[in-house]
């Protein structure tokens, strides 16, 4: 193999399994690519599959066809497929799609590399990555698996239980991505709080928080996919006393009816959850607060939905997204309940959610106007810089639109804006 085209499909944690890869191609002296352009070229495409819910399963499928359309045509030499689809079905794929090269599943990474590199060496530095991200941003992804076993959810059923990264290995890994240049981490797994519960007994992402952030270079860091129940309270007084550590959390409420809740196995309560919040939002001033909620669950009342919707209204995200449920197969929703509210309805509730959250977000943002905040610059475009402040995560968040009056600003560069007009999604802003 000469030439190796990755591409990456899914969310953020594939997204770093795809960049270990392209380092691991580039230590057995391959030129690995990431998803060149979207032109099928090269010895080789590895794709990296997604295989959460329906779409993206589809999303995914249709990747490795065309990649075997291309094969067919000569435009690339073979086709090799890894990840979350690979892995969930790994009997199933190879009978259905045989013009596959070969099959790698989430977890026989280093089979893959040594199907595509015969004679690499052994990694000493696993964690040992290709930046696919913007030169000053890197997600920091410090656990795999999930132990929740939440009823929608497919995730344990691919990834398997909970595997924390040592805390040491991770630091080194912030020293390393800190030395070529890299300033705001994105810390993301399945579900931050469970981290160190099953390789130190306990919680220990306040720890690993509080330590990353005494390392010098480190300007930012933001949290993502922290789960309500057994919440990790001292994480709380880290956040607010480290400048650096972005006063934003991710945290999936999926619901607030209480019925709701304890058909998805959330292990909570509508009531706990409120206090969650409150307790949150006091120990942390002016924390922005991310959540996804869920409608259409079997069994979903109009009941339900009005008090997620009373929810929403009273507890003000400021971030907040939402999809309708998917049933998928052998989770405990699949075999235990019927998928027994109409799409249409599924659809007319999302749509109003979403519509109660645009106006909140529009008064959040309306806020801001005329005050200052600090902004990472990431590109220009239109006439405006584009960048983003804390409580802003790459791709799913509000941008921050800065007009380039006589400003010259560098993109990785930090700089404080004053906002001067808000819409519900974007802020537009000028230097000070």
């Amino acid at each position: 193999m000469k030439r190796v085209n990755v591409i990456s499909m899914g969310c953020s944690k594939n997204l770093v399994d795809s960049e270990r890869l392209l380092h691991r191609l580039s230590e057995g002296r391959v030129e690995a690519v990431h998803d060149a352009g979207g032109e099928w070229s090269g010895d080789a495409v590895v794709i990296n599959t997604c295989g959460f819910i329906g779409d993206a399963k589809e999303e995914s499928i249709d990747m490795i066809l065309r990649a075997c359309e291309a094969k067919s045509a000569g435009q690339i030499g073979a086709v090799y497929v890894m990840g979350c689809l690979s892995e969930r079905y790994s009997e199933l794929l190879p009978g259905e799609i045989p013009e596959v090269d070969g099959w790698f599943g989430k977890f026989d990474f280093e089979d893959l590399v040594r199907e595509l590199c015969p004679d690499v060496d052994a990694s000493q530095r696993p964690w040992a990555r290709d930046l696919t991200t913007p030169e000053w941003s890197a997600y920091l992804k410090i656990a795999e698996g999930c132990n929740r076993f939440c009823a929608f959810c497919a995730i344990p059923l691919i990834t398997g239980r909970y595997k924390s990264r040592p805390k040491e290995e991770i630091l080194e890994e912030v020293r390393e991505l800190v030395a070529k240049g890299v300033s705001e981490f994105n810390v993301i797994a399945q579900d931050l709080s469970f981290y160190g519960c099953d390789i130190y007994g306990r919680h220990a992402i306040a720890d690993l928080v509080d330590e990353m952030a005494r390392i010098e270079g480190v300007e930012w860091i933001r949290l993502h996919y922290a789960y309500p129940t057994d919440f990790p309270y001292d994480l709380l007084p880290v956040m607010a006393r480290h400048p650096n550590v972005c006063k934003y959390l991710d945290i999936a409420l999926q619901h607030s009816a209480d019925g709701v809740l304890e058909r998805m196995r959330r292990h909570i309560t509508g009531a706990e959850t409120k206090a969650l919040l409150k307790r949150i939002r006091a120990e942390v001033p002016g924390i922005h607060i991310r959540t996804t909620l869920m409608v259409g669950f079997p069994g979903e009342s109009d009941e339900d939905f009005a008090e997620l919707l009373d929810f929403v209204r009273s507890e003000r995200f400021e971030r907040m997204g939402a999809f309708a449920y998917c049933e998928e197969e052998d989770t405990y929703a699949a075999k235990n309940y019927s998928d027994d509210v109409p799409e249409e309805i599924k659809q007319a509730r999302l749509d109003r959610l979403m519509a109660v959250q645009e106006e909140i977000a529009l008064e959040h943002n309306s806020s801001k106007i005329g005050k200052r905040m600090r902004v990472l610059v990431e590109s220009e475009n239109d006439g405006f810089y584009v960048g983003r402040s804390e409580f802003d995560s790459p791709e799913v968040d509000p941008e921050v639109l800065i007009s380039k009056d006589d400003a010259q600003l560098r993109p990785g560069h930090f700089y404080e804006v004053e906002i001067t007009d808000a819409m519900p999604y974007e802020l537009i802003a000028k230097v000070v």
